[in-house]
């Protein structure tokens, strides 16, 4: 049979999709190809973090399911939105994350047992130079605004063996830079004998190639691993990057949200990842419009970013979705009220963000090319992790110098040196 492979979403998403891809080509009868009007089977994995990318994924699974085609639903829908999808699609089969190593069985309607493990040691294929590769599944906690937590459920960290198998295997098909996903990478091994820090020893000394991303952090766990973290950091292969989602910037709000840290632990880490790497780069996340956020916490978020003066900031509406414990709360915001408060503090990341990044024009700094953009450039990143664009057409997966002539609030422009 002949499969086509849509994905959306989070890394851990497209981990999942490299996983699908993995077992078609490594099985004789079937064939990976790129496009759905050719396919026997067409397979979308799908996003519902946010209400508007669950119309987005209806949509598109809509028009899939018009081809006449078998349709197999995989990613978070599958999951927590299973009664939703068979009243509107009722002939496709649904693929949840922890049975996505279970492809030819639903297809073949063959019921299997779950086993997570045998997920950790799927083979997996990859295109590009980049790897997603999920190094645990679920999460410990439950945000209350979260329906990922639902979809994925408890954590499971996978074992060590697996994530350096599937880090080798990465970098034995080409790719250069590892991206280590999971809902939370702090928690890892938490629920067994490990950790963050440990897995990143393991793993920088099981390869001198490749450079490895740690994906998405929460305060809750990071300050538990705070000392052996920022030690590991120190290694070459390790982009000097943390993602640490504050989300909101008063404590009250962060209780609602069920996040287990306040606002003084986030800042803390922070401090200390810029004391030991000052050129660390900083991503976070914030949501605005938290059921009873008043103009006040809404302005003590901003103030919390004018501290701490991240590198990237990703804006999200609150979007109350089903059977989350948010969805239930009274106080909230109206919508005209939200959009609002999303324009100005939109406006003023951009001004943090641009500041950020105009300190780096007049510097020489190293990157990697890791992939084609557009108008004839390529796309790099630094080994802070910072996007540079470069006007010139040049090999990819190669490490270069470059003068940064220019800035912009998301990405640095290079030229050659």
């Amino acid at each position: 049979m002949k499969f086509y492979v849509e994905v959306y979403g989070c890394t851990a998403n497209k981990s999942d999709a490299n996983l699908i891809k993995g077992l078609i080509s490594n099985h004789p009868q079937h064939q990976l190809i790129t496009s759905p009007n050719q396919a026997d089977v067409l397979i979308i994995l799908t996003c519902t973090v946010i209400d508007t990318t669950e119309q987005r994924m209806l949509h598109r699974i809509k028009e899939l399911m018009n081809t006449e085609r078998k349709v197999v639903i995989a990613g978070c829908m599958a999951s927590v939105q299973q009664e939703l999808i068979r009243e509107k699609f009722p002939t496709a089969l649904l693929l949840s994350p922890r049975k996505i190593h279970y492809l030819f069985e639903i297809l073949s309607n063959k019921k299997r047992e779950e086993s997570i493990k045998q997920k950790a040691f799927a083979p997996k294929q990859y295109t590009g130079l980049i790897a997603p590769i999920a190094i645990a599944e679920g999460c410990l906690f439950s945000c209350s605004y979260c329906i990922t937590h639902l979809a994925r459920g408890k954590l499971h960290s996978y074992p060590e063996k697996a994530i350096i198998s599937s880090v080798k295997d990465a970098i034995n098909q080409g790719c250069k830079e590892i991206q280590i996903t999971a809902q939370d990478t702090a928690s890892y091994g938490i629920n067994q004998q490990s950790s963050l820090p440990l897995l990143l020893k393991k793993i920088v000394n099981s390869t001198e190639d490749g450079l490895i991303r740690v994906g998405m952090m929460n305060p809750r766990t990071t300050k538990m691993i705070l000392p052996d973290l920022l030690l590991q950091y120190n290694h070459h292969q390790i982009y000097s990057f943390l993602h640490l989602p504050i989300q909101s910037g008063d404590n009250h709000i962060l209780e609602k949200m069920n996040r287990g840290y306040k606002i003084q632990d986030a800042e803390q880490i922070i401090t200390k990842f810029r004391t030991k790497y000052p050129d660390i780069t900083i991503a976070t996340d914030a949501i605005v419009g938290f059921p009873t956020e008043t103009n006040e916490q809404f302005q003590q978020t901003k103030e919390l970013l004018q501290r701490i003066k991240p590198d990237v900031v990703n804006i999200t509406r609150f979007s109350a979705r089903p059977f989350t414990k948010a969805k239930k709360m009274n106080g909230r915001i109206p919508t005209e009220i939200v959009k609002e408060r999303s324009r100005e503090l939109t406006s003023f990341c951009k001004k943090l963000t641009t500041q950020r990044n105009n300190r780096y024009i007049g510097k020489t700094i190293n990157v990697l090319t890791l992939k084609k953009g557009t108008q004839n450039t390529i796309i790099a990143r630094s080994m802070n992790y910072k996007p540079v664009t470069i006007k010139k057409q040049i090999p990819l997966g190669e490490k270069r110098t470059v003068d940064i002539i220019d800035a912009t609030e998301t990405h640095l422009v290079g030229m050659l040196k």
